[in-house]
């Protein structure tokens, strides 16, 4: 029969980190490649503006493989965050199933931001084109080009900081979650 402080401790899963942290990637790569497929198509004269790609470029696929490169930068910071932090937490005892879901609610989240972020955007250049355009690089001053280019870069803005709040807050919540499946273990083996 085990000793109770073998049921009280889980044992340590440091593969399951690292699983989790290569997924944490792998999903802010994807969520680079999506968000930005919808925004190369919303306005490409954002991405050949602002990163000074020229107009022949096939700017839609570029701005996919931007934001998978970017994805994956902006991931690898936020997937240390996150592994290392579930780590802590857990004692390095979190399996990766117990992980996952709240890595996915992270993703979601800041699908969330990205999608308020444009809508803060548009809002902004809707209120106040003048103040947008002085305020932002290459901004055009039709309403409609002004709007699309609007969306894009406040749907970046929101996935960028939008996800670090995501990372924060699904960390809250697994924490929460933790504690709560280690009193029902706790609860169970007495």
């Amino acid at each position: 029969m085990p000793s109770p402080d073998a049921i009280s401790e889980p044992k340590s899963r440091p593969l399951d980190l690292a699983a989790i942290a290569i997924a944490g990637v792998l999903a802010s790569g994807f969520l680079g490649a999506t968000t930005n497929a919808v925004n190369g198509l919303v306005s490409p004269r954002y991405f050949v503006t602002v990163l000074g790609w020229r107009g022949g470029t096939d700017v839609w696929r570029a701005a996919i493989a931007q934001g998978i490169f970017e994805g994956l930068l902006f991931g690898g910071f936020f997937a240390l965050i996150f592994a290392t932090t579930v780590g802590i937490v857990t004692r390095a005892a979190c399996p990766f199933s117990f992980a996952f879901p709240h890595l996915l609610g992270v993703l979601a989240g800041a699908y969330v931001c990205w999608a308020f972020g444009g809508l803060a955007g548009v809002g902004l250049a809707a209120l106040s084109p003048e103040f947008y355009q002085r305020t932002f690089f290459g901004a055009p001053a039709e309403t409609g080009p002004l709007l699309r280019y609007a969306w894009v870069g406040g749907s970046i803005w929101g996935a960028e900081f939008g996800g670090l709040l995501s990372v924060l807050l699904g960390l809250v919540i697994l924490r929460s979650n933790w504690r709560r499946r280690m009193r029902n273990v706790a609860g169970a083996s007495a």
